[in-house]
């Protein structure tokens, strides 16, 4: 099962991960965070999106 590693140190809080996700796991309040990461589908959409580099996807 695949779910993203969210470096919420490096995050700056953009969204850009959470409006790029196919299936809606990520939400952004001051950070980014997996809320949904059984739902994770192993894309890696959100980790190409993220402008710092802060989101892996592990599997």
């Amino acid at each position: 099962m695949s779910k993203p590693i969210i470096d919420t140190d490096a995050c700056i809080g953009c969204g850009a991960c959470a409006d790029t996700c196919p299936v809606g796991v990520i939400e952004v309040d001051d950070v980014a965070t997996a809320a949904n990461e059984d739902d994770c589908i192993g894309c890696g959409a959100c980790a190409d999106t993220c402008p710092v580099g802060a989101i892996e996807i592990e599997d």
